[in-house]
């Protein structure tokens, strides 16, 4: 067991489980998307050099001789550090844990365009070479509903620029985003920004609007309507047919998704998942709301548990305490729990 003697943020990405975390900054620069809170009551601060430096030194000698291979900069924007500072953290870093093959950061559109080319290239060489960019959407509609901040033209550059530098990407999308209302332009729009960035990853979230978060407001005074899981696997569906001429690895992995089989590369598995969607959507409503219930209840993990007859049973007859609504709502209740 580790023992933590130096600061640490309030979240990772789920890739980064079991890497190195270290903090650079506390916060998020932007922190007003309308579905997020997780930085909710965090001031956004770029803590010091000597300061990160001790963290690191604390970090080494917690790991005591421990080989590390991964470390994630914490908190949400790494790009928002002077590139001097930057470039003098990452060799700090690769001093005190030579062994490391990837040091990786989010990454926002916005603060990354204000890195030259030759700033970006500097950062990689120094040891940055990977990069979490949450694009959520390739909709500029969809983008601008929910306050993100960031326009497709500068997804697409910064993450250009990045690669450029020798930096894999790996993008997030959220299904759901757009709502009822959007969800034909945010699976056409998304999928086009996904084709033209061709990015190392694709991975892919669920929505859940949490209370608190201004699109939960929408949520409640009729702006906008959110998607059934069904619909949200509908939209998947539509997006995964249309992304083309990318060599990426694609991901379901976080719990909050339906199907968390979704997994493979592109695209050479792009058939494959395509008939695992459809298989899904293929089944009888009775079955869909049999299967979204036991994921969501934790019966199920993949699509095949449902041969299991008596789980099957058991799923079926505790379904009959809910009405469709209700169920609605509380497979909504269950994806919040892990946003």
């Amino acid at each position: 067991m580790i023992t933590e003697d130096f600061e640490q943020g309030p979240i990772r990405p789920p890739d980064e489980a079991n890497s190195l975390l270290i903090r650079i900054t506390r916060g998020c620069p932007w922190n007003r998307c309308a579905f997020c809170t997780l930085y909710n009551g965090v001031k956004f601060a770029i803590r010091s050099v000597d300061e990160i430096k001790k963290d690191i030194l604390a970090a080494k000698d917690a790991y005591n001789g421990r080989p590390v291979d991964r470390c994630f900069l914490q908190d949400g924007d790494s790009f928002t550090m002077k590139t001097e500072d930057l470039i003098e953290v990452l060799q700090a870093l690769k001093q005190a844990f030579p062994s490391l093959k990837q040091i990786s950061s989010y990454g926002r559109a916005q603060t990354m365009l204000r890195k030259s080319p030759s700033e970006m290239r500097e950062i990689g060489e120094a040891g940055l070479n990977m990069l979490y960019c949450g694009m959520e959407s390739g909709s500029m509609n969809v983008l601008e509903k929910v306050r993100k901040g960031v326009t497709p033209e500068s997804i697409l550059k910064s993450t250009h620029n990045a690669k450029e530098a020798g930096m894999g990407i790996l993008l997030f999308t959220i299904l759901g985003l757009g709502g009822k209302e959007l969800t034909e332009v945010h699976s056409y729009e998304t999928a086009r920004l996904i084709s033209a960035i061709d990015p190392t990853d694709i991975r892919i979230l669920s929505l859940a609007s949490k209370p608190g978060t201004e699109l939960y407001s929408m949520a409640q005074a009729g702006g906008f309507t959110m998607l059934s899981e069904i619909e949200m696997i509908e939209e998947q569906l539509r997006i995964l047919k249309q992304i083309d001429g990318v060599q990426s690895k694609y991901g379901n992995y976080h719990a909050v998704n339906l199907l968390t089989e979704l997994q493979g590369e592109l695209p050479q598995n792009k058939q494959a998942l395509l008939r695992t969607i459809e298989q899904f959507l293929s089944l009888a409503e009775e079955e869909q709301m049999n299967f979204i219930y036991g994921r969501r209840c934790g019966y199920y993990s993949h699509l095949h548990d449902m041969q299991q007859k008596d789980r099957h049973a058991t799923v079926q007859k505790e379904m009959q305490n809910y009405d469709l609504r209700q169920l609605e709502s509380l497979f909504h209740t269950c994806r919040q729990r892990w946003i």
